[in-house]
């Protein structure tokens, strides 16, 4: 894991199907946390066996919404047979919707600055006046 920079490793049987998931987390709190030799602590002993997984085929708001409700980040895919195809973490799907997202609070930003122009015009006007206001005090004392 260190070496390629992941942050977790699937593990598979012999048949290319998902038997666990083992984590930077499952190292820091089962090997480190424990004091046990990472040399020779397997992986089947911190690994999650028997993951939650996804078809490839479900839907992506599912995935995310599985990984929301059980409180994890990252999701084995797997295709009909079960054998691993991918692994979905929070990222991808934040770097998936991420413009999409930028647009709608543009949309929303430049909606709500039309709607509301005349307060935005009033309240920089006090504004404005009040930055004066401050100024010729502190100019006069």
């Amino acid at each position: 894991m260190a070496e390629k920079n992941y942050c977790s490793v699937i593990i598979v049987d012999a048949d290319n199907k998902v038997i666990g998931v083992a984590t930077e987390r499952d190292v820091m709190n089962k090997v480190v946390g424990k004091e046990l030799d990472p040399k020779i602590t397997p992986l089947s002993a911190i690994m999650t066996k028997d993951p939650r997984v996804v078809q490839e085929t479900d839907d992506l708001l599912d995935w995310l919404r599985i990984m929301s409700n059980e409180r994890f980040r990252r999701l084995p895919v797997v295709d009909a047979d079960g054998h691993i195809k991918a692994m979905f973490t929070q990222g991808d799907f934040v770097s998936y919707t991420w413009p999409d997202l930028i647009y709608q609070m543009k949309s929303i930003a430049t909606a709500t600055v039309v709607k509301n122009w005349l307060l935005f015009l009033i309240g920089g006007g006090v504004t404005l006046y009040s930055i004066v206001v401050v100024i010729v005090i502190s100019i006069v004392n």
